[in-house]
């Protein structure tokens, strides 16, 4: 892929969280260890889903499993360069490297959010329509949206990345954060990057936006219904739910605040990137493990078989 035609920047310098050393090795031993949460969290999930043939069944576990994978993926973007830097005075990234990582970071992020779309929409026909929940959430079906999650956070991204490529850097090249994302990098561009901008907004913010607006929607259709009809298990539907909007609710609001807005700095991005790279990709296995029943009893099930597995080899 060629970069822009007057592109002198070969590599960008990341300001970070810190500049104080004693500082920086405080966050590093913060985040080694919410990065093992993240590894650690999401793998055990995935794990119990494929161990467990009645949950591997379910549409809704079929899609937490994959929900897992992407957070697993986006927790790797930026996080071990991020814990790199911690332990050197100069961060720096080549520009190669700096478009990868706003590569995945929109690819792995949007496909995040189409598939919390499609979980709402599974949530809605397993309550507004249990009786032909499984005639229409069907294998296939579900195999067909998750790929359709995949294939839109693809677009997503490489027009992000198009879009970049096109762009003239002459100098300066500090990014004011801890990785490379289109907000910090775009107005590092010696060209009036308005018409860019827009573009931009148009794709990742209203992107982020949209996808909101029906997920809150659909889970207020949903709780409609849960007040309207008597069911049983409606405290379990509501404890789904919850878990749901707490999960969206940490993926989205960062993702409106960034990016649906000119391209600006504020104090509080720094924050809001911190979320949204790292807090929730950890966060994602607690709240669908701690709250959900079903997840609990199947890692149950998982440990004493292989306790029993360790006592046979040993005996």
């Amino acid at each position: 892929m060629k970069i822009g035609n007057d592109s002198k920047v070969m590599e960008f310098v990341l300001l970070g969280l810190s500049s104080t050393w004693e500082l920086q090795v405080l966050l590093f031993l913060i985040f080694s260890m919410f990065y093992i949460g993240i590894i650690l969290g999401n793998i055990l999930i995935i794990v119990t889903v494929k161990a467990d043939g009645h949950l591997l069944q379910s549409p809704m576990y079929f899609f937490l499993a994959h929900l897992s994978f992407i957070d697993l993926c986006l927790g790797c973007v930026a996080v071990p360069k991020m814990l790199g830097d911690f332990l050197h005075q100069r961060k720096t990234i080549s520009f190669p490297g700096c478009l990868a990582q706003i590569y995945f970071l929109h690819f792995f992020g949007a496909s995040e959010m189409f598939l919390l779309t499609v979980m709402a929409y599974d949530r809605y026909v397993a309550i507004c329509n249990p009786l032909h929940y499984l005639t229409v959430m069907h294998h296939q079906l579900c195999f067909n949206l998750v790929f359709a999650c995949w294939f839109g956070g693809f677009l997503h991204s490489i027009t992000q990345i198009v879009l970049l490529v096109q762009l003239p850097f002459c100098g300066p090249n500090k990014l004011d954060n801890f990785y490379c994302d289109v907000p910090q990098v775009i107005k590092l561009a010696c060209m009036d990057t308005y018409i860019i901008e827009v573009l931009m907004v148009s794709n990742s913010g209203l992107l982020s936006l949209i996808c909101f607006l029906v997920l809150l929607l659909s889970y207020a259709v949903i709780l409609t219904t849960l007040r309207t009809r008597f069911c049983q298990g409606q405290s379990k539907a509501l404890s789904t739910c919850a878990s749901h909007l707490i999960v969206v609710s940490l993926i989205f609001v960062p993702c409106v605040f960034i990016y649906l807005r000119p391209f600006c700095s504020f104090p509080v991005d720094k924050v809001f990137s911190v979320f949204y790279t790292v807090i929730t990709p950890m966060l994602n296995p607690l709240i669908y493990t701690l709250r959900n029943a079903e997840m609990k009893a199947a890692m149950r099930k998982m440990k004493k078989k292989y306790v029993v597995s360790c006592c046979l080899a040993k005996g």
